[in-house]
């Protein structure tokens, strides 16, 4: 009888052991039945280790300080990954070794095992008092807010934009006017400032799951949504402004248009299409024939070589960026030719690297360089297509990014040859006179 008894209950054990392990992984925290049979889980030893706590300081006349409700705020740096690491250290630091499956726990276990549920509980409030601590608002300081508004205004971008409508106005025929030329330079940089700041505004939800954008400003929340409008407002009216009664009125429809064209075409179609290349191509085009029409007050076909130049310097060097932040760009859910058409990316960049070389040849047919200027570009044009046809056929992050730094230098030092190489005013004025 005892032989049938202990293989009886043997069976049992193995029954309740296999059934343990064939059961699914989302109900690995079930650790004991009472005599209801429901589940005791982690947080019914959570809850005691609480009350244990309560008690226990009761009895020593210390008075527990109830926990403040936390503040609905976007300054909290709390992220959710620490959060999860804490809830994982608190089911490993719980879990008990010694317990079976195949048995129901009695009151001496429950004891034992909330005496070092409790101890550790002493520990883990440490722990989340001084987190507690860290848990704190970002306040605006004064100090702080001309770097904050330099990154939401994406300074160094706005820089290069500044940059190439100051080579456009010098590129352009005619006396150097500097009164003229500082209103174009300010109100450019305003509209500049102006468009990339509402480009943060809209990109929020998205800039958070990207590790390159993830610490702009506003997804930090360093400062609020409305403060970010109020600058970009308080940018683009007088920057328009600027450009349209200090210079001309083309000049300042240009500079209106291009914060349409980046803002309201060029960030919502980052996620709908891959055609946001060309537009922000285009936008990225305007600044040069901007500095022309300042200077000049007319579109000629200087302005347009200027614009062509800069439209096709933008594709070796976005697609050339966008190779190696493939992940990055996926993971926020924007439509690029590096994500989506891998092969078009490579073709299109080596492509407008041999263009680069037509445009040089062309400035000099359109009298805004001597001949000279096709020459000594030569070198620099053939080595940018070089690396574009490295890209092309290794498509690798290393052929990317060599791409990437080349196009870095190569475009402000082709804007230098080109002034070094602008042709003289009176060649150009007597070419139009008849001969005496």
């Amino acid at each position: 009888m005892s032989k049938i008894l202990t293989g009886w209950v043997g069976g049992c054990v193995w029954y309740l052991e296999r059934r343990a392990v064939q059961e699914s992984p989302h109900k690995f925290m079930h650790l004991l039945k009472n005599v209801n049979k429901q589940w005791i889980t982690f947080q019914h030893f959570n809850f005691l280790r609480r009350m244990y706590a309560t008690q226990l300081s009761r009895s020593l006349n210390q008075q527990v300080k109830p926990k403040p409700e936390p503040m609905t705020s976007s300054f909290l740096e709390k992220t959710s990954s620490c959060q999860a690491k804490t809830e994982i250290y608190e089911m490993r630091s719980l879990s008990p070794p010694s317990l079976s499956l195949s048995r129901k726990p009695n009151e001496k276990e429950l004891i034992e095992l909330d005496s070092p549920a409790i101890i550790e509980g002493s520990i883990e409030t440490g722990k989340e008092t001084e987190n507690e601590k860290q848990w704190k608002e970002m306040k605006l300081h004064l100090d702080d807010l001309p770097g904050i508004l330099a990154r939401l205004s994406k300074i160094k971008l706005t820089a290069l934009v500044v940059s190439t409508t100051s080579a456009g106005f010098a590129l352009a025929p005619g006396p150097f006017d500097l009164p003229c030329f500082l209103l174009t330079f300010v109100g450019t940089g305003l509209a500049s400032c102006a468009a990339n700041s509402i480009n943060q505004f809209f990109e929020v939800p998205f800039d958070s799951n990207m590790n390159r954008t993830k610490n702009r400003p506003l997804v930090r929340g360093q400062i609020s949504p409305l403060l970010a409008v109020s600058f970009a407002t308080c940018c683009a009216v007088p920057g328009v402004a600027l450009l349209t009664w200090g210079v001309n009125p083309l000049t300042g429809a240009l500079g209106a248009f291009n914060i349409f064209l980046y803002t309201c075409c060029y960030t919502p179609l980052k996620r709908i299409s891959i055609a946001n290349t060309w537009v922000g191509a285009v936008v990225g085009a305007i600044p040069p024939v901007m500095g022309w029409t300042a200077a000049t007050g007319s579109l000629d076909a200087g302005a347009f070589l200027l614009g062509g130049i800069l439209y096709s310097w933008q594709f070796p060097h976005f697609n050339a960026l966008s190779w190696g932040l493939r992940e990055d760009y996926s993971r926020g859910g924007y439509c690029m030719m590096s994500v989506t058409h891998p092969a078009l990316c490579r073709r299109v960049a080596l492509r407008h690297c041999l263009a680069l070389i037509g445009l040089s040849t062309a400035a000099p047919l359109l009298d805004v360089t001597t001949w000279t200027f096709p020459i000594i570009s030569l070198p620099i044009n053939l080595y940018i297509s070089y690396l574009g046809f490295r890209f092309y056929t290794e498509a690798d992050r290393k052929s990317s990014r060599r791409l990437f730094f080349c196009s870095l230098w190569h475009l402000p030092l082709l804007l230098l040859l080109m002034l070094t190489c602008k042709q003289p005013q009176g060649r150009k004025s007597n070419k139009g006179e008849p001969q005496a």
